[in-house]
């Protein structure tokens, strides 16, 4: 059997870092906004290459609390991808706005920059671009249109903890860069966690209350909040790991390359990385029209395998009222019929990954 993830191949291997720094909480007594999340915040942010960082409940909470603390109200409208997992547009609807797609680039899977400004409208309040997979979004030309139209871009970096673009990290271009630490995360707690990542200082201060009630100092609430708070024992865990994550982020690659040298010359598609990216590989994502038949005859072979993600958000009957009609968002609709997501993580063997691919190319040559 081989697992798509095994996390307790991780925690085994730093199980004496981790353990210690969990009993050090224990032993302090204080869990919920202290020391190891100031650490953390100043630790990871510094990492991100960016001045201030604002340690949350969720990556998810850290897309709607930065969209909030960015003025958006219900009504407005947020444009991002259907090629996302769905809690980035949960962010827009717990915000009030409304999700509008734009189509994606069909090598990298990101949105196509090209066609943002035809969606934009009065009502637009932000741009989310998504670095998916691990590979960052064309954040340049992106930029511009922000600059332009003066429309903030949040970064949703929740898959793309260390992916560079021309040089910089993820998480540092935008006007706030928005990370899941979900346990699977290149960079993962052992519970749910996350962080928005900040130049502004005044925008600093507005989440600083925002992730606590609007509270300004202790009873006293200024404005309008949320309980969305960052643990101590989840922040003790993020700073063990983050010394390892550019560790664990090359690792990826090493194996990412093994799998798309072993994969050529096969009727499949592997990740294109682009000239100007670092790519992470959060996740290896191969494409192929017999995917389904692939992914069963994996799954008969002892490997796991996942898709992410099978069906466009314009498509989820949770999104019907917004009305897209097949053909709207064509690349998208494409892929989510033919992507694969490989076993994949600093801990699997290289033996495995030959062993997927001999797999792989059994099927395709039987």
């Amino acid at each position: 059997m081989i697992p798509f993830l095994d996390l307790k191949r991780g925690y085994l291997k730093y199980k004496d870092e981790i353990d210690r720094a969990i009993a050090d909480v224990f032993n302090s007594g204080w869990f919920i906004l202290g020391d190891n999340v100031k650490q953390f915040e100043r630790e990871f942010s510094f990492y991100c290459e960016c001045r201030f960082g604002v340690g949350v409940g969720s990556g998810t909470e850290a897309l709607h609390l930065a969209l909030v603390a960015s003025g958006v109200k219900y009504g407005d409208e947020v444009i991002t991808v259907p090629n996302t997992a769905v809690p980035t547009v949960s962010a827009i609807t717990f915000a009030g706005a409304k999700p509008v797609f734009v189509d994606i680039l069909p090598d990298k899977y990101t949105i196509d920059p090209e066609k943002i400004e035809e969606k934009i409208t009065e009502k637009t309040r932000a741009i989310v671009p998504v670095h998916l997979y691990g590979q960052a979004a064309e954040m340049e030309p992106i930029l511009e249109i922000s600059h332009k139209y003066n429309i903030p871009v949040i970064e949703d970096a929740c898959q793309a903890h260390g992916a560079l673009y021309k040089g910089k990290k993820v998480g540092s271009s935008g006007k706030l860069g928005c990370f899941s630490f979900y346990p699977s995360k290149n960079l993962g707690a052992y519970g749910d966690a996350g962080i928005i990542t900040i130049n502004d200082e005044s925008l600093y201060g507005k989440l600083i209350k925002l992730r606590n009630y609007g509270e300004e100092k202790r009873y006293y609430h200024s404005i309008k909040g949320f309980n969305s708070r960052l643990d101590e024992i989840q922040a003790s865990i993020l700073r063990v790991k983050l010394r390892h994550l550019d560790e664990w982020n090359k690792k990826r690659r090493e194996l990412a390359k093994i799998y798309s040298d072993r994969l050529k010359n096969l009727p499949v598609i592997t990740p294109e990385e682009g000239d100007d990216n670092y790519h992470i590989y959060h996740l290896y994502v191969i494409r192929t029209e017999k995917r389904d038949s692939l992914q069963k005859y994996l799954k008969e072979k002892g490997v796991s395998t996942l898709i992410h993600y099978p069906v466009p958000i314009h498509f989820q009957e949770a999104y019907k009222d917004l009305d897209y009609k097949p053909g709207s968002l064509p690349i998208s609709e494409k892929i989510s019929g033919e992507i694969l997501s490989l076993p994949l993580y600093p801990e699997i063997q290289e033996e495995e990954i030959e062993t997927v691919c001999r797999y792989i190319r059994d099927f395709f040559l039987k």
